[in-house]
């Protein structure tokens, strides 16, 4: 069995039809359904069993989980703005903690999901405790299994990898609120408005020029799976394309893709701009100091790890993934 936590949500959702597509089926989802809303995520996927994360952090501490292949920890608490500390410690570093020792104890392969909230304010992002900084408690939880890892990388019994994903975007974000994507969002207000609506430029930035890393959860299910493929690397990746661009990319990615439905023209970002379809609004004030303006991936050692998949760039996983989410409307 391969067990997927977080199954039901966003990546954890792409990582199980990643599974399939391979023809594995055997796979143990596991989630917190609370919020049922979610179970959309699941209804294509086909897997062995369901467990809610309590009951399987039950099993986990008793033993009596059966036999695991891999786990590819996905689940935790992704709301940045959260500020419950001691939830947040307890779902995203303790929780990660005990599958971990788990995993070691019986060598098992462990892929968790870190973040590159852990550079906060940093315009280095290397993999390194120099450039690490977290500007809020969930990049802190991140940052603090990180930790564990490196302090035991000399002692592992089978692999752990750390993975930090930049900004991600992709099909099965919808439950995720305003936490989902940009372009998920740009999606929804050029449908309900007939504009995407940037910041202004700010920091040094031009209108809608602030950048950042954005990967396709295609590319990052990819990562994953070659990770998976190869049980004899450990350690913490960056999970971007080491690629930034700018907001602006995004919004003209899915207003194209939009108008392409439609059967209207491309049009540049100066045309778009001029025919109002995107629209600037001022940069507020209470981001201001307080606003990754920059984020980049360095990839060298993704690459160095053996995976040389080239990466979407925004105009092709925007078009894409407005193509796959306007077919299943």
């Amino acid at each position: 069995m391969i067990v997927v936590t977080g199954a039901a949500g966003f990546i954890g959702s792409n990582l199980v039809r990643g599974l399939n597509r391979r023809g594995i089926e055997d796979i143990i989802a596991v989630d917190d359904l609370t919020e049922g809303d979610k179970f959309v995520n699941l209804v294509d996927c086909k897997i062995a069993d369901y467990l809610d994360k309590d009951d399987f952090r039950r099993r986990i501490a008793d033993g009596s989980i059966g036999e695991i292949r891999a786990v590819l920890h996905q689940g935790a608490c992704s709301d940045t703005t959260e500020r419950n500390g001691r939830y947040m410690l307890d779902n995203n570093y303790r929780v990660t903690l005990e599958l971990f020792e788990f995993c070691q104890a019986r060598r098992i392969p462990f892929l968790y999901a870190s973040s590159a909230a852990v550079y906060g304010g940093s315009s280095v992002y290397v993999e390194d405790p120099a450039n690490e900084g977290p500007l809020n408690v969930y990049g802190y939880s991140k940052l603090l299994f990180d930790q564990v890892l490196r302090r035991r990388m000399d002692s592992l019994t089978a692999q752990v990898v750390g993975l930090r994903y930049f900004n991600v975007y992709g099909p099965h974000e919808q439950h995720k609120g305003r936490m989902a994507s940009v372009a998920f969002h740009n999606m929804n207000q050029f449908l309900e408005h007939g504009h995407v609506r940037l910041f202004a430029g700010w920091d040094g930035y031009p209108d809608g020029g602030q950048s950042r890393d954005f990967i396709s959860v295609e590319d990052v299910v990819a990562v994953n799976l070659h990770f998976l493929d190869h049980p004899g690397q450990s350690g913490i990746f960056n999970c971007g394309t080491g690629r930034a661009q700018p907001f602006n990319d995004v919004a003209a990615g899915v207003v194209n893709a939009l108008r392409a439905e439609r059967g209207e023209a491309e049009l540049t970002l100066a045309q778009l701009v001029e025919q109002g379809l995107i629209r600037y609004i001022p940069f507020p004030d209470d981001l201001k100091g307080r606003y990754q303006s920059y984020t980049q991936a360095d990839v060298s050692r993704l690459r160095a790890a053996g995976f040389q998949a080239p990466m979407r760039d925004v105009r092709t996983g925007v078009s894409e993934y407005v193509r796959y989410w306007r077919a299943r409307k």
